[in-house]
């Protein structure tokens, strides 16, 4: 009993650890990182509803929407009402473009919370979203002519087309010729935006004009107009959304193109290499933090072969460059799972840095390989290379975080008294660095290895600090683990102090024993010696 309370204790700590991690990351913007603690946390704490919807919300960062949605759902299995996992459902199916069922999901959560004011601006822009959709009352205004000329008939029914065509001024001509140039803008858009659906589209209104066709039916009893409506319709929504939101699935298309822009200019050297290569890092970058690994690593490796080409007089800092493209496809690699192709990229960059001196990519190459041998669980060996890299830290918050990392593996391995020892590192270069979410995560390191070395009251008082700094930060799911953590710690107390007695009671015992056994014999001495007395007075009188 006391070992699988002592086992539950660990995990809670541990996923603790995991998921403050996580939501330092995930407010750094390393949505991929931050994932990774996340997992890591629910591995101990499968039931965490907060981490649930914390993994979401990095999911819906790098648009991988389903993920987002499996993950706000699970919570919402745990506690059909948890206020965050509806929050977090309505904003991934906003993010969709399912308005409808979002705008569904942020009236429940107001329901719950009213007093919350991101539900009130989720059924705003869901509102919103929904008539841009459908269309504004603006888009169905009737025009100055058609009123005009109609009125007109029903007031001289007797007069001629002629008469009421004269009617129409210069002034409704100059209107006329406006709109009719602000449709072909608004077509041009239209094309634009839908691109290749364009001519779906227009193919759809083509047969909208066959009046034999729209008016018969499909096999399944459907007017074909009306599908061939709901067709219309569904594109001009999209081209709505796209027009205004410029969502997730948007943006991919236009990366898509941005790549076939690039392609176009394979055989070429850019006329400025400089320009170029900042340019093609920032997409590299971008492709991957918008959950595009296998784009990213194509672009990358793409433009690797055309920098190998050139010489260095086209790019002065040609080989830092290309360690710079071989850690961008390392990390490309990482998220597509590809480990040990990871591994080699990585140390191709930390080959290129020692052989250049190359200080700054040294260290960085030394950060990735650790971080590939820690996703793997090779953790002796993530340590041996970080621990290499401690001569290169420049700066109080690189070494709080390579600190935590070390010992973070050291707990991992067991190593308790090193993971302590890195943890109080850790520690102290986050109070070096003023940096409270580092404060936090090194205390929960800290007071998880005083817990495992049953170092119960150390383990109270770095947990203490670490809700101190949680409440600071006013990251309630935090908070909430923490005080669980520090239920267990208080309970391990108290069965330490439970232990420490029993013996005392069983030395008061053996005391008691001893005196009760020294008075007998005290007694037995006394008869003894009343005998040997008694004996010899005997005789003489005989």
């Amino acid at each position: 009993m006391a070992y699988n309370e002592e086992a539950d204790q660990g995990s809670r700590g541990i996923s603790i650890g995991y998921l403050a991690e996580g939501d330092q990351l995930f407010q750094k913007g390393e949505y991929r990182k931050a994932i990774d603690c996340y997992t890591h946390s629910l591995q101990y704490q499968p039931t965490d509803k907060d981490c649930l919807v914390a993994r979401s919300k990095c999911y819906l960062k790098l648009g991988k929407l389903q993920l987002a949605l499996q993950d706000a759902e699970a919570s919402l299995k745990l506690d059909k009402e948890f206020f965050r996992g509806l929050y977090q459902k309505a904003e991934t199916l906003y993010a969709m473009g399912d308005f409808e069922f979002a705008l569904v999901y942020y009236h429940r959560g107001y329901r719950q919370r009213p007093e919350l004011q991101e539900f009130r601006l989720g059924i705003q822009k869901a509102q919103e979203a929904i008539d841009n959709s459908v269309g504004s009352p603006s888009s169905v205004k009737l025009e100055t002519k058609g009123d005009l000329s109609y009125f007109k008939r029903q007031e001289e029914p007797k007069k001629s087309k002629q008469k009421v065509h004269a009617l129409i001024s210069k002034k409704d001509m100059k209107q006329q010729k406006e709109r009719d140039e602000n449709v072909a803008r608004s077509e041009k858009t239209v094309r634009k935006l839908l691109g290749r659906l364009y001519t779906d589209r227009a193919y759809l209104t083509t047969l909208l004009k066959d009046e034999d066709l729209v008016n018969s039916n499909s096999k399944t009893g459907l007017k074909l107009r009306d599908l061939i409506m709901g067709g219309i319709t569904y594109l001009d929504t999209r081209t709505e959304f796209w027009r205004q939101q410029k969502p997730i699935y948007a943006r991919e298309r236009d990366r898509k193109i941005v790549q076939q822009r690039w392609s176009r200019n394979k055989k070429t050297k850019p006329s400025d290499p400089t320009r170029y290569i900042l340019k093609s890092l920032d997409e590299i970058d971008m492709l991957l933090t918008h959950g595009n690994p296998e784009g990213s690593c194509k672009k990358a490796q793409h433009v690797l072969k055309r920098v190998e080409q050139w010489t260095d007089e086209d790019v002065p800092n040609r080989h830092e460059l290309i360690g710079n493209l071989y850690s961008c496809i390392g990390n490309a690699q990482i998220e597509m799972g590809q480990m040990e192709a990871a591994l080699q990229s990585q140390k191709k960059d930390l080959e290129i840095s020692e052989k250049y001196h190359l200080l700054e990519a040294k260290s960085r190459a030394m950060d990735n390989i650790g971080r590939v041998y820690a996703r793997i669980g090779e953790f002796q060996q993530a340590i041996d290379v970080w621990v290499m890299k401690i001569p290169l830290m420049k700066t109080s918050l690189e070494k709080t975080w390579l600190f935590h990392e070390i010992g973070r593996c050291h707990l991992e391995l067991q190593n308790l008294w090193e993971a302590l020892d890195y943890g109080e590192k850790s520690q102290a270069a986050a109070e070096e660095a003023g940096d409270v979410e580092w404060q936090l995560n090194a205390s929960v390191l800290v007071a998880q290895a005083e817990v495992k070395l049953q170092n119960y009251q150390s383990a109270v008082t770095n947990f203490e600090k670490a809700l101190e700094r949680a409440k600071l930060l006013h990251n309630k799911a935090a908070e909430q683990a923490i005080m669980n953590a520090l239920e267990d710690a208080n309970r391990g107390i108290i069965q330490q102090l439970k232990a420490d007695q029993e013996p005392s009671l069983l030395d008061e015992h053996e005391l008691e024993t001893e005196e009760e056994e020294e008075e007998q014999f005290e007694e037995d001495e006394v008869d003894t010696s009343i005998m040997s007395h008694s004996v010899p007075n005997k005789e003489v009188e005989e």
